[in-house]
């Protein structure tokens, strides 16, 4: 059996709901909108009534600040609800279950969670699906149906032969568009016919699971497309921002780059620059593009004749959402209630948790996670934090 709970901010904690209307009436310029409220749901399988129902103060709400009802609460305005497409790391319902599972030793539920908004006020239907917009981000959530579920669990085909996507090196332009579309993919024209192109001098058409592993690889997420995205015609109101702009140009045009104008491109060029003109003398390359690596001299204090060794301090990067639903550091419990206040271990055999997330490293372990780590080249392997 499912249950199904929702937990919504009572007035003057409901602080989500304020923003957000502040944002749709002055970003969006919805000026017939009237108020706005958001109430998280709760899908829970596999637990029984007694369970779900401790869990409900204690996980999926806490009673001196929400509100919780069973069933959608009565409204004016207009409903819809958001959930994150399956295969999307869910924290909220990852965090959910493993407290429910510490709340009586029992093994982990499932967990589906949504965000429910109403809008209240004269709205169109244009108004309507610009907030749809503005709060569903289509690369990891989708619009959620607002009707009672059966079960959480997903049945997926499991298929047989990989599909060859037959007649895709002689498709026309029109038809590469409609492929973009019919599977939902992230990549542009460009790409797409560049696939095109590849494939063409392999004198064969391409199986699906490569053209998914394509677009996979090539996704915002990983090749940050937004900041490769050619800056065209641009304008200012700002005096200062032209100024940094015009000087950017003109260092452009002193170091002869030919790359597009993009937002990568004028994050990067001032490290460029320095290097060109002989300033930058620390700068540690090499091939990973992930970490931001500065070489330093070290004293060794303890050492009977003090002396400077290099060391390089490296900040990790590329810290994006991960598919994974392991993440490599698990962030704090986001939930109210009980939730907030604990950090637990999931079962040994899973695997799913940091080892480190049930307590701070003590004094001198070196094994520690952080932004900021010191490497020490003639140790290898080993990092200070």
């Amino acid at each position: 059996m499912v249950y199904r709970v929702y937990a919504e901010k009572k007035p003057g904690f409901d602080h989500e709901a304020a923003a957000l209307y502040e944002e749709l009436k002055s970003f969006l310029g919805i000026e017939g909108l009237e108020g706005v409220r958001i109430l998280n749901r709760y899908d829970v399988e596999n637990i029984d009534e007694a369970l779900f129902e401790k869990a409900v103060s204690n996980v999926f709400s806490e009673p001196m600040v929400d509100n919780v009802t069973y069933a959608l609460p009565e409204y004016t305005g207009v409903i819809f609800a958001a959930e994150y497409l399956p295969g999307q790391f869910d924290q909220r319902a990852d965090s959910a279950a493993q407290c429910i599972q510490l709340l009586k030793q029992v093994e982990r539920p499932d967990v589906r969670t949504a965000t429910v908004y109403i809008l209240a006020g004269s709205l169109s239907a244009a108004d309507i699906e610009a907030v749809k917009k503005h709060v569903i981000n289509p690369v990891e959530r989708r619009e959620a149906s607002l009707d009672e579920v059966a079960t959480l669990k997903t049945a997926y085909a499991i298929p047989t032969t990989v599909e060859t996507m037959t007649g895709f090196i002689d498709y026309t332009p029109d038809q590469l568009n409609d492929f973009i579309r019919q599977y939902g993919l992230a990549m542009d024209a460009a790409d797409i016919a560049f696939c095109q192109t590849y494939f063409k001098g392999e004198h064969r058409d391409p199986t699906l699971t490569e053209i998914r592993m394509i677009d996979t690889y090539w996704s915002d997420h990983c090749r940050h497309t937004t900041f490769l995205t050619e800056l065209g015609d641009v304008t200012f109101e700002d005096q200062d921002v032209e100024a940094a702009y015009k000087r950017y140009l003109a260092v452009r045009g002193e170091l002869n780059r030919t790359k597009p104008v993009c937002l990568m491109d004028i994050a990067t060029i001032g490290a460029k620059y320095l290097k060109e003109k002989g300033v930058l003398t620390d700068l540690d390359e090499s091939e990973e593009i992930n970490a931001c690596t500065i070489k330093m001299a070290a004293v060794q204090e303890r050492d009977p004749q003090p002396s400077h060794r290099d060391r390089a301090l490296r900040r990790r990067g590329h810290l994006h959402r991960r598919r994974d639903p392991r993440p490599a550091v698990r962030a704090r419990l986001r939930l109210p209630g009980h939730a907030r206040h604990r950090r637990g271990r999931s079962h040994p055999q899973r695997g799913s948790d940091h080892p480190r997330q049930a307590a701070p490293a003590p004094v001198g372990d070196n094994r520690r996670g952080g932004l900021f780590q010191l490497w020490q080249p003639d140790r290898p392997g080993h990092w200070t934090g």
